[in-house]
């Protein structure tokens, strides 16, 4: 079940999710909407391999604006840190964000309870746009959780993406076992 606008704001109170900074005029029907924050990155080698840590290269999104081109995968960050500690959180692109042509996320758009960080963003774009600091990227959304939580992404020894940051995280595959 996605929580409504009255619920988030009661778990917000309760403090089993967490968003800073927080405005209410960005909370939804049933959403809270998100925003880019300044970083972006992209990858320093064009062809990736997913046993290889593959680095990445970080830069400042600039008053005007950058101008992202098709065929580049960006990672970007949202601006808000958020946390939820009972339920589990889905970003979702915003429909003026797709009605530019711009992919907010690949695969990675559900969140584990527990999870506390910003979130990266891989962003792809059908045509060059330009895309600015600060802009609305996207929309959480919340699920009620059936049943009992075993152990919080926040307290897995083996989570990959716990590292507080305000910048985008670059692929932790390298880390896993095949």
């Amino acid at each position: 079940m996605i929580l409504s606008d009255k619920r988030i704001m009661t778990e917000i109170e309760e403090g089993t999710i967490i968003i800073e900074p927080f405005d209410r005029a960005c909370l939804g029907t049933n959403s809270y909407d998100v925003h880019l924050g300044k970083y972006l990155a992209t990858y320093r080698d064009r062809v990736l391999d997913a046993k290889k840590h593959n680095e990445i290269y970080h830069f400042e999104i600039q008053e005007g604006g950058f101008v992202l081109q098709p065929n580049t995968l960006y990672l970007g960050v949202t601006l808000e840190y958020t946390e939820t500690h009972k339920h589990v959180p889905f970003l979702e692109g915003k429909s003026s964000t797709g009605r530019l042509g711009i992919d907010i996320h690949a695969t990675a758009g559900k969140g584990d309870v527990g999870f506390c960080n910003t979130w990266t963003l891989e962003i792809s774009v059908a045509q060059p746009v330009r895309i600015y600091a600060g802009m609305p990227i996207g929309q959480l959304i919340y699920f009620d959780v059936e049943g009992d939580i075993e152990t919080l992404y926040n307290t897995k020894g083996n989570a990959k993406y716990n590292k507080k940051t305000v910048r985008p995280v670059e692929s932790m595959m390298w880390k896993n076992t095949f």
